[in-house]
């Protein structure tokens, strides 16, 4: 192993795998959760409040599934397998989704689909922290992040070209979504090589009382300081809703999904990178500055510059804040704690993220699009100002000695 003084400058060839694995995966969502907004609404007839709640029940599903799957991760000292098996359902899912003639079928589908990601997302995280190399662990973050995104504008990319040319037929575009979710399972099983767990390491249970007192208090400033970012960031569903409200035809929807990935995937690995060595605080600040001004000017419109400048900086904000507060877990989590403290973290952000997807919905229905996206700049306000605080206070969230690297 490298010293701490002179760190490996390449990124081992799993982390490249395993953000090649989300690439695929994010392709074959995307294709089908950046119609399925539209799906719902348009053809099975559904309100906004449904749409808020499917987005929210699906996506919290997911986050607070993690936890237990990085506690197993952690007490089994194995990653990969838990990560094939929640990849495996998320590709099992997407016929459902062609096949469903009523919402019952797609709200089934969607759940399955983020099981799937549940199972699958505390242990890969874990599993990239494991295999980073010393002082690069925001570049490994940043690296996993920008190819998932990669895959989140081509996947609506396809979706909008096929869209176009078979005259909007929503259930042939997700039959082919099917594809590269294969693909991502088969490059998991023979691309990914999990790091040899020591023959000394002993078997405890990730959740006794003994193991959680581990986990510092600036970890769970990260984990609170989560939360609320998540209050603020609610399903990208409205995304594509808002500007759909203002006249961008069916077939061209997806392009709000892709704007918004193309930031995201530019961003997140040079500032990943850069996370290595910057104060968090700061970024963080920037990028709920970003959020503010995503959620202003998506408030006082739903169509031109203006509403597409909002999309991008919605863009901006996530690629300077989703790798580094998983960054920010992985430093403050000791490192065979580091799937229950992902868990931990997402389980948090779950039950923000139902709240928060239902409240937008509600908002929605009752006072209109402008009341949701205000609600989000308000919470971002109150996110931006904890950061301040914390970095007045402390400087840098503090990093406790990790001595496994």
């Amino acid at each position: 192993m490298a010293p701490p003084t002179a760190p490996t400058k390449r990124l081992p060839a799993s982390i490249w795998a395993l953000g090649f694995v989300s690439l695929l995966m994010d392709v074959s969502s995307e294709m089908i959760h950046s119609l399925l907004p539209v799906f719902l609404v348009t053809t099975l007839g559904v309100s906004m409040l449904a749409v808020g709640l499917i987005e929210g029940a699906a996506e919290a599903t997911a986050l607070m599934l993690k936890v237990f799957s990085g506690v197993l991760s952690d007490w089994w000292g194995r990653r990969k397998p838990l990560a094939v098996l929640g990849y495996g359902l998320g590709a099992l899912s997407k016929p459902l989704f062609a096949m469903a003639p009523t919402v019952g079928l797609v709200v089934t589908a969607r759940l399955i689909d983020r099981v799937g990601k549940g199972i699958r997302g505390a242990p890969r995280d874990a599993l990239v922290a494991d295999l980073a190399p010393p002082g690069m662990r925001g570049a490994a973050f940043g690296l996993r992040q920008s190819l998932d995104t990669v895959g989140a504008f081509v996947g609506p990319l396809l979706a909008m070209g096929l869209m176009l040319l078979w005259a909007n037929d929503f259930r042939a575009v997700f039959w082919v979504a099917v594809i590269p979710a294969a693909l991502c399972v088969a490059l998991l099983l023979v691309g990914v090589r999990e790091p040899e767990r020591a023959a000394s390491a002993v078997r405890t249970n990730p959740i006794r009382r003994d193991n959680l007192r581990r986990l510092s208090s600036a970890y769970w400033w990260v984990v609170a300081l989560g939360a609320v970012f998540t209050l603020a960031r609610f399903s990208e569903a409205f995304l594509v809703l808002r500007v759909q409200q203002g006249g961008l035809p069916l077939a061209w929807t997806p392009l709000v999904l892709v704007l918004m990935n193309v930031v995201f995937a530019l961003g997140a690995y040079p500032l990943g990178k850069l996370a290595d060595s910057t104060r968090h605080t700061t970024l963080l600040a920037w990028g709920l500055v970003a959020l503010i001004a995503a959620d202003a000017l998506l408030t006082f419109s739903d169509r031109g510059v203006v509403a597409w400048l909002g999309i991008a900086l919605w863009g901006l904000h996530m690629a300077m804040t989703q790798g580094l507060l998983a960054t920010m877990v992985a430093d403050t989590a000791p490192a065979d704690l580091r799937g229950t403290a992902f868990g931990m973290f997402n389980l948090v952000s779950g039950v923000a993220l139902l709240v928060a997807s239902g409240l937008a919905g509600l908002l929605w229905d009752r006072l209109g699009a402008s009341a949701t996206f205000g609600a989000g700049m308000l919470f971002a306000t109150l996110a931006l100002a904890g950061v301040l605080v914390q970095s007045a206070r402390h400087g840098r969230t503090p990093k406790p000695p990790d001595p496994q690297g």
